[in-house]
């Protein structure tokens, strides 16, 4: 720990040498942390909320397999990371609930062998800086979401995501770009 972090009640962690918790961390209750070699970072004033899964195991001996949480970031209520192919997640990144980034994925292209025999890819997730997920999203294997974008809920990403832009569906597309010349609806009032 790198200062004072609040775990609560009934979190698990596997492999606590190879987790690290930055300066006012909050791990909510029923979080499940599991550590592998190259490990969780989760960086200051970051909250992982109730039931949340960062998992991270390495019995293929795969060279990049972590996550990294930057700072002031929020990752929702029952989130799934599974970070084979490592999982980079800026400052500022909120996460709603149930969203699933997968940074491993299975071959299964020849259809004379069974799937488990054929190997998995693991490339990795990276999603930077200021960046908004909606509920239900999952994030696939190889994408980058970049600054400042926004993805709906229930939507799956399976191709990069440009910056200031807001994607959405199955597979998710660009629905718009974010310029401060378009409203998101009705004026509503907005708490700071």
């Amino acid at each position: 720990m790198q200062g004072i972090a609040a775990v609560e009640n009934g979190v698990r962690i596997r492999f606590a040498d190879n987790i690290t918790l930055g300066r006012n961390v909050y791990i909510d209750q029923g979080v499940y942390l599991h550590g592998c070699p190259a490990g969780i970072q989760i960086g200051e004033n970051t909250f992982v909320m109730h039931g949340a899964v960062l998992h991270v195991y390495n019995f293929r001996s795969l060279p990049h397999a972590f996550i990294r949480i930057g700072a002031n970031s929020l990752i929702g209520e029952l989130n799934v990371l599974r970070g084979q192919g490592g999982i980079t997640i800026g400052d500022r990144v909120y996460t709603a609930p149930m969203v699933q980034m997968l940074a491993v994925n299975h071959v299964f292209d020849d259809p004379t062998r069974p799937m488990v025999e054929q190997g998995i890819t693991a490339e990795g997730i990276v999603v930077e800086d200021d960046v908004w997920i909606g509920a239900g999203a999952i994030i696939t294997d190889g994408v980058r979401i970049c600054k400042g974008a926004v993805v709906a809920a229930g939507a799956v990403v399976t191709q990069d995501v440009p910056p200031f832009t807001v994607v959405g569906g199955t597979p998710a597309r660009v629905l718009r770009t974010i310029d401060g010349g378009q409203s998101t609806g009705a004026v509503k009032k907005v708490h700071y």
